[in-house]
Order: C-alpha cells, then structure tokens, then sequence
C-alpha cells in the first residue's frame, strides 16, 4: 500500500500513462474441433458406462458396504466436466 503511495508522489513521465493500455486487439479463427478428440472422448463416455455396470453388478454380487453411487458419481461428474470444458472453449 505504501509503495503505490510513495509512487503516486513521485514525479513521472506522463507519456507513459499512453502507452499502459490496450492499443489494439486482434481476433483470429476459432479452432476447429478435432475429430480424433471427440472419438477419444466417445471411446471414454463408453469405458465409463462399462465401469458403471460393472461397479453395480460388484455392489449387487458382493456383500459391500456401501452404495455404488460412492464410486459412479465422481467419475460421472468428471467425465461431464471434461467434456464441457472441451465443448465449451468456443
């Protein structure tokens, strides 16, 4: 807080104050998606379903003591965050 006082006190060049902002901004292409990713994340929904069987058959089969949704809800929740945040980079 003190540095930023003792330097509004301080004598300086007003010209710099002209060249601290934004002269000019420029906007390219978005990126296009790419079909390699979005088959690796097909290919990943597919390994997460076939985990969440596979957990609900073990839970059902075996005497466990807890719910599958312990084990299926944070790998469900992952997986939509990851997508949404390759989805929504547009």
């Amino acid at each position: 807080m003190f540095a930023n006082l003792l330097r509004f006190f301080a004598t300086h060049d007003r010209d710099a104050f002209d060249t601290a902002f934004i002269t000019e901004v420029r906007v390219g292409e978005p990126v296009p998606r790419n079909p390699r990713a979005e088959k690796i994340i097909l290919v990943c929904w597919l390994l997460i379903a076939v985990k969440h069987v596979a957990v609900i058959w073990a839970v059902h089969h075996y005497a466990v003591p807890f719910h599958q949704l312990w084990v299926n809800f944070p790998t469900f929740l992952l997986g939509i965050v990851a997508t949404w945040v390759y989805y929504a980079r547009d």
